[in-house]
């Protein structure tokens, strides 16, 4: 099953699954009614988290030039594993951000053992509620719907030079990468904010 297919699996059975938690909260009796606060609390998430595998991160920061004077935002970070690789193999800084307290703690947690916890900061936020400004590189392994919408952010967000590298899923006809890569049959794809998007963006804003 190609990366696409698979994402689009896991996200139908995100629902489902919630569907039905959201059954059995309904049931009669204090089993029911913990099942329902349960579920209320459980964050919304745009994304089921599903693993980049960690070929795959080592050739998305390869592709983006990752380097010392970089700060990284991955966006839906799951585990924190871009993040914690750019830091640890290219000595970047980086930011991991992700609805899911969990997955928060698991990457905090993976960034003490790998010894990179200075270097990089992990919040619990909303991806579309984020200050995008600091960054240098964007990492993403969203949905094609959820890279769309996050494409103006990025572009009156981010500096020129700046880029951003996307596992699986491009931007659109509107905006073509300027590279792509195969790695074992998922592809990762380029791009580099121009002044010229900036510009055209700003024009819309007026």
């Amino acid at each position: 099953m190609n990366p696409q297919a698979h994402r689009r699996t896991l996200l139908l059975s995100a629902a489902a699954a919630a569907g039905a938690n959201l059954g059995l909260a309904l049931a009669p009796g204090l089993a029911g009614l913990a099942r329902a606060q349960d579920f209320a609390t459980q964050p919304r998430l745009d994304v089921p988290f599903v693993p980049t595998p960690q070929e795959v991160v080592d050739r998305m920061l390869a592709l983006a030039k990752v380097g010392k004077s970089d700060t990284l935002y991955d966006l839906g970070c799951g585990d924190g594993r871009i993040v914690v690789t750019a830091a640890r193999q290219f000595g970047a800084r980086g930011v991991g951000i992700d609805l899911n307290p969990e997955r928060i703690a698991e990457a905090q947690a993976n960034a003490r053992k790998a010894g990179v916890e200075q270097r990089v900061k992990f919040k619990v936020a909303d991806l579309f509620e984020t200050d995008l400004s600091p960054a240098s590189v964007v990492s993403l392994y969203l949905l094609p719907n959820i890279n769309i919408k996050l494409r103006p952010r990025l572009w009156s967000q981010l500096k020129p030079g700046s880029r951003v590298v996307s596992h699986a899923f491009d931007m659109g006809p509107d905006w073509p990468p300027e590279d792509t890569v195969d790695v074992n049959g998922r592809t990762i794809y380029l791009w580099t904010i121009t002044a010229a998007q900036k510009s055209a963006r700003g024009k819309k804003s007026a």
